[in-house]
Protein backbone atom coordinates (compact mmCIF):
# COMPACT_ATOMS: atom_id res chain seq x y z
CA UNK A 1 0.00 0.00 0.00
CA UNK A 2 1.42 3.34 -1.08
CA UNK A 3 -1.10 5.56 0.39
CA UNK A 4 -2.91 6.00 3.44
CA UNK A 5 -6.87 5.63 2.84
CA UNK A 6 -8.69 8.12 4.64
CA UNK A 7 -12.37 9.30 5.60
CA UNK A 8 -13.79 12.20 7.35
CA UNK A 9 -16.24 11.79 9.97
CA UNK A 10 -19.09 15.18 9.42
CA UNK A 11 -18.61 17.69 7.06
CA UNK A 12 -16.98 20.20 9.32
CA UNK A 13 -15.54 23.58 7.96
CA UNK A 14 -12.13 22.87 8.96
CA UNK A 15 -12.71 19.69 7.48
CA UNK A 16 -13.80 20.28 4.18
CA UNK A 17 -12.04 23.88 3.78
CA UNK A 18 -8.38 23.12 4.76
CA UNK A 19 -7.84 19.45 5.82
CA UNK A 20 -9.67 17.14 3.64
CA UNK A 21 -8.03 19.47 0.13
CA UNK A 22 -4.56 19.97 1.65
CA UNK A 23 -4.51 16.04 2.50
CA UNK A 24 -5.74 15.17 -1.26
CA UNK A 25 -2.41 16.66 -2.41
CA UNK A 26 -0.51 14.89 0.02
CA UNK A 27 2.23 12.19 -1.30
CA UNK A 28 0.95 9.12 1.59
CA UNK A 29 -2.68 10.21 1.98
CA UNK A 30 -5.46 9.67 -0.88
CA UNK A 31 -9.48 10.68 0.92
CA UNK A 32 -11.52 8.41 -0.14
CA UNK A 33 -15.08 8.94 1.97
CA UNK A 34 -16.69 11.46 4.11
CA UNK A 35 -19.66 11.38 6.56
CA UNK A 36 -22.67 13.17 8.04
CA UNK A 37 -25.75 12.61 9.65
CA UNK A 38 -27.19 13.85 6.68
CA UNK A 39 -26.44 11.90 3.56
CA UNK A 40 -27.47 14.67 1.24
CA UNK A 41 -24.67 16.72 2.96
CA UNK A 42 -22.09 14.33 2.73
CA UNK A 43 -22.80 14.02 -0.67
CA UNK A 44 -22.75 17.59 -1.50
CA UNK A 45 -19.09 18.06 0.26
CA UNK A 46 -17.96 15.08 -1.78
CA UNK A 47 -19.25 15.73 -5.00
CA UNK A 48 -17.24 19.67 -3.98
CA UNK A 49 -13.91 18.04 -3.18
CA UNK A 50 -14.40 14.82 -5.68
CA UNK A 51 -14.31 12.10 -2.72
CA UNK A 52 -15.40 9.07 -4.13
CA UNK A 53 -17.10 8.02 -0.73
CA UNK A 54 -20.65 9.52 0.82
CA UNK A 55 -21.98 7.86 4.02
CA UNK A 56 -25.49 9.40 5.93
CA UNK A 57 -24.32 8.09 9.63
CA UNK A 58 -20.23 8.25 11.18
CA UNK A 59 -21.07 4.16 12.21
CA UNK A 60 -21.31 3.50 8.33
CA UNK A 61 -17.71 4.94 7.25
CA UNK A 62 -16.26 3.41 10.20
CA UNK A 63 -17.95 -0.49 9.04
CA UNK A 64 -16.03 0.54 5.53
CA UNK A 65 -12.76 -1.83 5.10
CA UNK A 66 -11.68 -0.01 2.36
CA UNK A 67 -10.84 2.75 5.23
CA UNK A 68 -7.74 2.39 6.65
CA UNK A 69 -7.95 6.23 8.82
CA UNK A 70 -10.23 8.39 10.27
CA UNK A 71 -9.95 12.09 10.19
CA UNK A 72 -12.25 12.90 13.49
CA UNK A 73 -13.22 16.63 13.77
CA UNK A 74 -16.46 16.81 15.62
CA UNK A 75 -17.30 19.26 18.02
CA UNK A 76 -14.75 18.82 21.08
CA UNK A 77 -16.88 16.68 23.01
CA UNK A 78 -17.20 14.53 20.61
CA UNK A 79 -13.37 13.88 19.98
CA UNK A 80 -12.68 10.63 22.41
CA UNK A 81 -16.37 8.91 21.81
CA UNK A 82 -15.89 8.77 18.07
CA UNK A 83 -12.17 8.04 18.40
CA UNK A 84 -12.66 5.28 20.45
CA UNK A 85 -15.37 4.06 18.17
CA UNK A 86 -13.06 4.19 15.03
CA UNK A 87 -10.10 2.45 17.25
CA UNK A 88 -12.86 -0.29 17.97
CA UNK A 89 -13.67 -0.40 14.17
CA UNK A 90 -9.95 -0.74 13.17
CA UNK A 91 -9.26 2.20 12.08
CA UNK A 92 -6.32 5.06 12.84
CA UNK A 93 -7.14 7.99 13.56
CA UNK A 94 -6.17 11.79 13.50
CA UNK A 95 -8.30 14.03 16.29
CA UNK A 96 -8.77 17.82 16.11
CA UNK A 97 -7.63 19.20 18.85
CA UNK A 98 -8.17 19.85 21.65
CA UNK A 99 -8.02 15.58 22.61
CA UNK A 100 -10.58 16.02 25.11
CA UNK A 101 -13.13 17.84 27.49
CA UNK A 102 -11.02 16.58 30.14
CA UNK A 103 -7.84 15.36 31.14
CA UNK A 104 -9.39 12.43 32.39
CA UNK A 105 -11.16 11.57 29.10
CA UNK A 106 -8.20 12.03 27.71
CA UNK A 107 -6.67 9.39 29.20
CA UNK A 108 -9.56 7.13 28.43
CA UNK A 109 -8.94 7.59 24.94
CA UNK A 110 -4.85 6.71 25.86
CA UNK A 111 -5.82 3.44 27.50
CA UNK A 112 -8.02 2.33 24.71
CA UNK A 113 -5.58 2.90 22.43
CA UNK A 114 -3.13 1.00 24.55
CA UNK A 115 -5.42 -1.90 23.50
CA UNK A 116 -4.48 -1.40 19.89
CA UNK A 117 -1.15 -1.14 19.63
CA UNK A 118 -1.14 -1.81 16.14
CA UNK A 119 -2.91 1.01 15.37
CA UNK A 120 -2.04 4.72 15.37
CA UNK A 121 -3.87 8.09 17.12
CA UNK A 122 -2.56 11.87 16.94
CA UNK A 123 -3.93 14.92 18.23
CA UNK A 124 -4.15 17.27 15.31
CA UNK A 125 -1.54 20.14 16.30
CA UNK A 126 -0.37 20.59 12.49
CA UNK A 127 1.31 23.76 13.47
CA UNK A 128 4.41 22.04 15.05
CA UNK A 129 4.54 20.08 11.55
CA UNK A 130 5.35 23.47 9.38
CA UNK A 131 9.02 24.27 8.59
CA UNK A 132 8.94 27.44 10.89
CA UNK A 133 8.31 25.82 13.82
CA UNK A 134 10.59 22.99 13.24
CA UNK A 135 13.03 25.51 12.19
CA UNK A 136 12.53 27.47 15.79
CA UNK A 137 12.93 24.24 17.76
CA UNK A 138 16.40 23.56 15.86
CA UNK A 139 17.39 26.96 16.86
CA UNK A 140 16.64 26.15 20.49
CA UNK A 141 17.82 23.10 20.68
CA UNK A 142 21.05 24.10 19.32
CA UNK A 143 21.62 26.92 21.67
CA UNK A 144 21.51 29.44 19.26
CA UNK A 145 19.51 32.00 21.27
CA UNK A 146 21.83 31.18 23.98
CA UNK A 147 19.59 29.35 27.21
CA UNK A 148 15.96 29.26 26.94
CA UNK A 149 14.21 31.63 29.28
CA UNK A 150 10.93 32.60 28.30
CA UNK A 151 8.30 32.61 25.67
CA UNK A 152 5.48 34.97 25.27
CA UNK A 153 2.64 34.08 22.76
CA UNK A 154 -1.06 35.68 21.29
CA UNK A 155 -3.74 34.18 19.92
CA UNK A 156 -7.07 36.19 19.56
CA UNK A 157 -10.14 36.24 16.96
CA UNK A 158 -13.83 37.95 17.63
CA UNK A 159 -16.42 35.61 17.46
CA UNK A 160 -19.88 36.53 19.45
CA UNK A 161 -22.34 34.35 17.28
CA UNK A 162 -24.14 32.47 19.65
CA UNK A 163 -25.05 29.43 17.36
CA UNK A 164 -21.05 28.94 16.53
CA UNK A 165 -20.27 25.51 18.06
CA UNK A 166 -17.16 27.90 20.06
CA UNK A 167 -19.64 30.13 21.64
CA UNK A 168 -21.37 26.65 23.06
CA UNK A 169 -19.97 26.04 26.98
CA UNK A 170 -21.89 22.78 27.04
CA UNK A 171 -20.09 21.17 24.47
CA UNK A 172 -16.74 22.49 25.12
CA UNK A 173 -16.65 25.80 23.43
CA UNK A 174 -14.46 28.82 24.68
CA UNK A 175 -11.05 30.20 24.18
CA UNK A 176 -8.91 27.48 25.90
CA UNK A 177 -10.31 25.00 24.39
CA UNK A 178 -10.37 26.63 20.97
CA UNK A 179 -6.78 28.27 20.64
CA UNK A 180 -5.17 28.49 24.32
CA UNK A 181 -4.20 24.88 23.94
CA UNK A 182 -2.33 26.11 21.11
CA UNK A 183 -0.42 28.85 23.69
CA UNK A 184 -0.27 25.78 25.79
CA UNK A 185 1.39 23.47 23.55
CA UNK A 186 3.61 25.52 21.94
CA UNK A 187 5.63 26.73 25.52
CA UNK A 188 6.03 22.59 26.24
CA UNK A 189 6.92 22.06 22.75
CA UNK A 190 9.73 24.48 23.21
CA UNK A 191 10.46 23.94 26.44
CA UNK A 192 10.33 20.14 25.74
CA UNK A 193 8.95 19.34 29.29
CA UNK A 194 6.45 20.17 31.51
CA UNK A 195 5.20 23.13 33.80
CA UNK A 196 5.77 22.87 37.22
CA UNK A 197 2.98 25.19 37.88
CA UNK A 198 0.35 27.22 36.12
CA UNK A 199 -1.28 30.62 37.19
CA UNK A 200 -4.49 31.79 34.87
CA UNK A 201 -7.01 34.73 34.93
CA UNK A 202 -10.26 33.98 33.08
CA UNK A 203 -13.12 35.89 32.11
CA UNK A 204 -16.41 34.52 30.98
CA UNK A 205 -18.85 35.62 28.88
CA UNK A 206 -21.92 36.58 30.55
CA UNK A 207 -24.63 35.16 27.84
CA UNK A 208 -22.51 32.12 26.64
CA UNK A 209 -20.75 31.16 29.57
CA UNK A 210 -17.68 30.27 27.87
CA UNK A 211 -14.21 31.50 28.61
CA UNK A 212 -13.52 34.85 26.23
CA UNK A 213 -10.19 36.22 27.37
CA UNK A 214 -7.56 34.38 29.10
CA UNK A 215 -4.22 35.08 30.01
CA UNK A 216 -1.68 32.77 31.87
CA UNK A 217 1.74 32.58 32.84
CA UNK A 218 3.20 28.80 33.01
CA UNK A 219 6.23 27.95 35.69
CA UNK A 220 8.94 25.84 34.06
CA UNK A 221 11.13 25.41 36.72
CA UNK A 222 14.30 27.16 34.26
CA UNK A 223 11.77 29.64 32.80
CA UNK A 224 8.06 31.23 31.48
CA UNK A 225 6.05 31.20 29.39
CA UNK A 226 3.17 34.05 29.21
CA UNK A 227 0.14 34.32 26.69
CA UNK A 228 -3.17 35.62 26.04
CA UNK A 229 -6.23 34.32 23.81
CA UNK A 230 -9.40 35.85 23.35
CA UNK A 231 -12.13 34.96 21.16
CA UNK A 232 -13.75 38.77 21.54
CA UNK A 233 -10.68 40.51 20.35
CA UNK A 234 -9.18 41.86 17.49
CA UNK A 235 -7.42 38.81 15.26
CA UNK A 236 -3.69 38.46 15.62
CA UNK A 237 -1.38 35.83 16.47
CA UNK A 238 2.19 35.74 17.37
CA UNK A 239 4.90 34.25 19.26
CA UNK A 240 8.18 35.55 20.72
CA UNK A 241 11.25 32.55 22.41
CA UNK A 242 13.85 34.62 24.40
CA UNK A 243 16.89 33.24 25.12
CA UNK A 244 20.19 34.86 27.30
CA UNK A 245 21.76 35.57 23.59
CA UNK A 246 19.00 36.17 21.00
CA UNK A 247 15.17 35.46 20.37
CA UNK A 248 13.10 34.13 17.30
CA UNK A 249 9.84 35.87 16.60
CA UNK A 250 7.41 34.23 14.69
CA UNK A 251 4.81 36.14 12.51
CA UNK A 252 1.80 33.96 11.75
CA UNK A 253 2.62 31.06 14.23
CA UNK A 254 -0.71 29.24 14.10
CA UNK A 255 -2.41 29.62 10.95
CA UNK A 256 0.47 29.69 9.27
CA UNK A 257 -0.70 30.41 4.71
CA UNK A 258 -1.05 27.75 2.68
CA UNK A 259 -0.30 29.64 -0.43
CA UNK A 260 2.95 31.74 0.41
CA UNK A 261 5.58 31.89 2.43
CA UNK A 262 5.99 32.45 5.94
CA UNK A 263 8.47 34.51 7.91
CA UNK A 264 10.24 34.29 11.45
CA UNK A 265 13.08 36.65 12.74
CA UNK A 266 16.19 35.46 14.58
CA UNK A 267 18.17 38.19 16.35
CA UNK A 268 21.33 37.55 17.96
CA UNK A 269 24.07 39.79 19.03
CA UNK A 270 22.77 42.61 17.78
CA UNK A 271 22.36 41.36 14.28
CA UNK A 272 18.57 40.68 12.71
CA UNK A 273 18.18 38.07 9.97
CA UNK A 274 14.62 37.75 8.48
CA UNK A 275 14.11 34.07 7.74
CA UNK A 276 11.42 33.16 4.80
CA UNK A 277 10.23 29.60 4.86
CA UNK A 278 8.93 28.01 1.76
CA UNK A 279 5.15 27.96 0.97
CA UNK A 280 4.38 25.15 2.64
CA UNK A 281 0.09 23.67 4.15
CA UNK A 282 1.10 22.25 7.27
CA UNK A 283 -2.22 20.47 6.69
CA UNK A 284 -0.58 18.56 3.72
CA UNK A 285 2.76 18.02 5.80
CA UNK A 286 0.36 16.62 9.01
CA UNK A 287 -1.84 14.47 6.72
CA UNK A 288 1.71 12.55 5.26
CA UNK A 289 3.52 12.37 8.57
CA UNK A 290 0.72 10.68 9.82
CA UNK A 291 0.06 8.40 6.87
CA UNK A 292 3.64 7.57 6.55
CA UNK A 293 3.87 6.44 10.51
CA UNK A 294 0.92 4.42 9.52
CA UNK A 295 2.49 3.18 6.36
CA UNK A 296 5.91 1.98 7.79
CA UNK A 297 4.68 1.50 11.11
CA UNK A 298 6.78 4.47 12.99
CA UNK A 299 5.65 6.09 16.19
CA UNK A 300 2.97 9.31 15.40
CA UNK A 301 4.89 12.29 15.51
CA UNK A 302 3.23 14.03 18.21
CA UNK A 303 2.32 10.91 20.99
CA UNK A 304 -0.99 10.85 22.02
CA UNK A 305 0.38 11.11 25.91
CA UNK A 306 0.91 14.67 24.66
CA UNK A 307 -2.26 15.36 24.20
CA UNK A 308 -3.44 13.83 27.50
CA UNK A 309 -0.94 16.32 29.53
CA UNK A 310 -1.41 19.17 27.72
CA UNK A 311 -5.24 18.77 28.79
CA UNK A 312 -3.81 18.59 32.15
CA UNK A 313 -2.67 22.27 31.78
CA UNK A 314 -5.74 23.34 30.60
CA UNK A 315 -7.60 22.15 33.73
CA UNK A 316 -5.01 23.73 35.70
CA UNK A 317 -5.70 27.32 34.39
CA UNK A 318 -9.29 27.16 34.67
CA UNK A 319 -8.62 26.10 38.55
CA UNK A 320 -6.70 28.96 39.03
CA UNK A 321 -8.58 31.34 37.26
CA UNK A 322 -11.35 30.34 39.53
CA UNK A 323 -9.22 29.95 42.90
CA UNK A 324 -7.16 33.04 42.13
CA UNK A 325 -3.81 31.52 42.96
CA UNK A 326 -0.77 29.21 41.54
CA UNK A 327 -2.32 26.09 40.60
CA UNK A 328 0.73 22.85 40.89
CA UNK A 329 1.17 20.12 38.26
Amino acid sequence: MSKVRWGQISTANIGVKKVLPAMQRGKYSEVVAIASRELTRARQAAHALGIPKAYGSYQELLADPDIDAVYNPLPNHLHVPWSIRALEAGKHVLCEKPLALTAAEAQSLLDVAKRYPKLKVMEAFMYRHHPQWVRAKKLVGEGKIGTLRTIHSFFSYYNDDPANVRNMAEIGGGGLMDIGCYNISLARFIFDKEPQRVVGIVEYDPQFKTDRLASGMMDFGDGTATWTCSTQLAPYQRVNIFGTRGRIEIEIPFNAPPNKPCKMWYETKGKLEEIVLPTTDQYTVQGDLMSLAILKDLPVPTPLEDGVNNMRVIEALVASGRAGTWVTL
